[in-house]
């Protein structure tokens, strides 16, 4: 016979707690530091775009729809009139955004999708820093290029498929880059690498293409 005592100790045995509670902090370890603090984090599930660290370009169309923040070209309206300017260059064919208040030091964890029918030279890319530290995917090589003409370093992995959702960190501190993909990764060293004066990352996708964000995470890296 199970005396009510009895009982009470069984299901309590049974019973599954729930787990403690993590901070963001906690959820990722970086590599290139001891510690973190968390600056920003986003699911986009409010629906709404958090101008305070994000800066749409080139009149490109960017909504939040569904937790997801995704990006398209702007209107053929404006590329039209940008053509037809002295700046052709920023015409809004592919869809550009700013992460603004990036730290000199940073982590940033992301899932993020660039959709297009084929690469294009050059694209599609994260710039840390604008035209600082450009990451240039293709489909067989990802290059690290500095300030445009400094430096290329070209490697063969990790490679950033298109039409496909991709767990992207990035880590970045002074003379070195740690890149990982979908938990494959490459550490960019260069005494050319600095933050310094910097305070983005952009996101630039393919002609004509689209760029998507799911959720992203931004640290401050703690030496």
């Amino acid at each position: 016979m199970i005396t009510p005592l009895r009982l009470a100790t069984f299901v309590f045995a049974f019973t599954v707690l729930p787990a403690p509670a993590q901070t963001a902090d906690a959820e990722y370890k970086p590599e290139l530091f001891q510690s973190v603090k968390l600056v920003y984090a986003d699911t986009f599930d409010s629906g709404t775009l958090n101008t305070e660290f994000w800066e749409v370009r080139q009149s490109t169309t960017w909504a939040v729809k569904d937790g997801v923040l995704s990006g398209s070209p702007s209107s053929k309206e404006f590329q039209d009139k940008k053509k037809a300017s002295d700046d052709p260059s920023h015409a809004g064919l592919k869809p550009v955004i700013w992460l603004k208040k990036v730290p000199e030091n940073f982590v940033c964890v992301m899932r993020v999708r660039y959709d297009a029918p084929a690469y294009q030279k050059g694209f599609p890319l994260f710039d840390l820093g604008h035209h600082i530290h450009t990451l240039v995917f293709s489909e067989k090589s990802t290059t690290l290029t500095i300030k445009k003409k400094v430096e290329s370093l070209p490697v063969e992995q990790p490679l950033f498929a298109l039409n496909q959702w991709h767990d992207v960190v990035l880590e970045l501190k002074k003379g070195t880059i740690l890149l990982s993909i979908d938990g494959k990764k490459h550490l960019f060293e260069s005494k050319n690498i600095d933050m310094a004066g910097q305070a983005q990352i952009d996101f630039k996708a393919v002609d004509f293409g689209t760029c998507q964000i799911d959720s992203i995470r931004l640290w401050e890296g703690v030496k």
